[in-house]
């Protein structure tokens, strides 16, 4: 590098770059996660994305936009959805505490042998 503008140039290059790197990954993800294309056609956006490049990702973003944007709001709502399901299963199951004394009382009542209780105590501490 001769000159402070040509390190400029340098890394407005590397801006571009990891830009486009961004948008080729982005593509990639969005034409897996299409269901409705088929494979013939993820094949073929895959083959001009490696030998047109730039064109190709200029023309899918241009006829495949709107599709994208929703299919990005469509996996975040799911991941969204499974994320507070996970947590409402965590949230609703009972302490091991709870699951102890439960089965003390079985076993006071005379429900379950003294070994079934050291079995449903042992799981509720595992």
């Amino acid at each position: 590098m001769d000159s402070f503008w040509d390190y400029i140039l340098y890394l407005i290059w590397i801006f571009f770059f990891i830009a486009y790197l961004m948008v080729l990954f982005q593509i990639l993800t969005d034409l897996f996660r299409d269901h409705q294309l088929s494979g013939w056609w993820k094949a073929l956006w895959v083959i001009c994305l490696i030998f047109i490049p730039l064109l190709t990702a200029l023309v899918y973003l241009i006829a495949r936009g709107r599709g994208m944007a929703e299919r990005q709001v469509a996996a975040v709502k799911t991941a969204k959805a499974d994320t507070e399901a996970y947590i409402q299963s965590v949230a609703t199951q009972p302490s091991p505490a709870d699951q102890i004394a439960s089965a003390k009382r079985l076993l006071d009542e005379g429900s379950i042998t003294p070994d079934e209780f050291e079995r449903l105590k042992a799981k509720a501490l595992a």
